[in-house]
């Protein structure tokens, strides 16, 4: 089982949805995929559930609340777990309260909990992809520490690049601390315009420090907000579409 976490400090670069599309389109290549969602925001549950999102149960919430109430008759992490529109593709969402638990989880040292239960998943499914809140907390830190492989958005913003060696630095303090397995899968340059002088130059200059810079670029488009309002990935709701075929090509490339 492949568990990918996608990070970044810095909101607005894409997080949910690349989470969203790729794990879509691994499930659409016929492997079985669950998108954790950490995110207090529930971006990526509502993208997969829409406006039931708020109403299902249960969720993320639930099972870390359980973590700090322990019963020998707890429900399994696969309790928790909601199937979605897309074939094959499940969602464990992230449900209200979610932030208003975070003190408490880092005060009963809860941080591998998330790791231990994604373990016992092996045999249900293929991949798990887990969506980060825009900070380093510890939801954060606890998709970091289960995961295996993390990919950073990187959204072409001069404040993206500043704080790229942040990132890398962050994830090597974490795989030496908590989770020598995990690695930079690579870096998903997002939001690209290619007839731009300045993202190009920065791309260019990304790959001339060594770093993993992971092709094919995804680009802006209006039909990603159409996707988000229907509540169905990109990549499912118009596989044809330019965009979607890169989110497509970037996952068989992981995938190889």
């Amino acid at each position: 089982m492949v568990r990918r976490v996608v990070f970044n400090q810095k909101g607005g670069v894409g997080k949910s949805t690349i989470t969203v599309n790729l794990a879509a389109a691994a499930a659409l290549a016929g492997r079985s995929v669950l998108v954790v969602d950490l995110d207090h925001q529930g971006n990526a549950s509502r993208y997969l559930l829409g406006e039931t999102a708020s109403e299902t149960t249960p969720t993320l919430t639930q099972f870390f609340e359980q973590t700090l109430n322990f019963s020998l008759y707890s429900n399994t992490i696969e309790d928790f777990v909601h199937a979605t529109q897309c074939p094959g593709l499940y969602v464990l969402p992230a449900g209200a309260g979610l932030a208003e638990q975070q003190a408490k989880l880092e005060s009963r040292y809860k941080i591998f909990k998330l790791r231990e239960s994604l373990q016992e998943l092996g045999a249900r499914f293929d991949e798990i992809w887990l969506d980060t809140p825009p900070a380093l907390n510890f939801f954060t830190l606890s998709a970091l520490i289960a995961a295996d492989r993390c990919l950073i958005p990187f959204d072409c913003d001069a404040f993206s690049r500043d704080a790229l060696v942040g990132l890398l630095d962050r994830v090597a303090e974490i795989r030496a601390d908590h989770n020598p397995a995990l690695s930079v899968e690579g870096i998903v340059v997002n939001q690209f315009q290619p007839r731009a002088t300045l993202p190009t130059r920065m791309v260019d200059e990304l790959k001339s420090r060594g770093l993993p810079v992971l092709e094919p670029f995804l680009n802006s488009s209006v039909k990603v907000r159409e996707s988000h309002e229907r509540a169905v990935p990109l990549v499912q709701l118009e596989p044809r579409h330019k965009l979607a075929q890169a989110f497509s090509a970037l996952y068989q490339s992981l995938a190889k």
